[in-house]
């Protein structure tokens, strides 16, 4: 016997730069995925600084358009570097995480800068994946760097993508 199933429409979404107006729904957002989230005031600092920047991906049509994503990042004596980045468990399996760090990479390529850094736990198999499919290879190892319920301490990964 066959049973008939909707599968869900694809979601469309705008990816807009963040502001310090963004700082509470990112602070929200980042407690999905960290042990110890930025606050409010993190992120605002953060955002208020020249060198930093990120996108924020927003779901098209929603009336208060709280970001469903973002990726934070910094750029310094010409090289980039990712501060965190998240999405919505809600919302994963879209390409948003691919937009938010292609968004990235293309800022840098604009500012002309020479290479891409980044931490993730050795334990995030599907964000390891798609650094490695965006061109990011490892280069290092924090040890006891996070710590997560699941796994207690764990190591980080630090990777680098080159830009020229």
């Amino acid at each position: 016997m066959r049973i008939p199933f909707l599968t869900p429409r694809r979601r469309d979404y705008v990816l807009e730069p963040l502001s310090t107006i963004d700082s509470p729904a990112l602070s929200l957002l980042h407690q999905e995925d960290f042990v110890r989230p930025w606050s409010d005031t993190e992120f605002a600092t953060l955002l208020a600084q020249d060198t930093v920047f990120g996108y924020a991906a927003r779901e098209v049509g929603q009336g208060g358009r709280s970001p469903v994503g973002f990726v934070l990042a910094r750029l310094a004596a010409g090289e980039g570097e990712i501060l965190t980045v998240a999405v919505a468990r809600s919302h994963r399996r879209q390409g948003i995480g691919w937009r938010l760090m292609d968004a990235v990479l293309r800022e840098l390529h604009g500012e002309r800068a020479e290479a891409l850094f980044l931490e993730v736990d050795e334990t995030n198999a599907a964000a390891i994946a798609l650094y490695r499919r965006l061109g990011f290879g490892e280069v290092g190892k924090r040890p006891n760097y996070y710590r997560s319920p699941e796994h207690g301490p764990t190591g980080a990964l630090v990777m680098r993508r080159d830009l020229r």
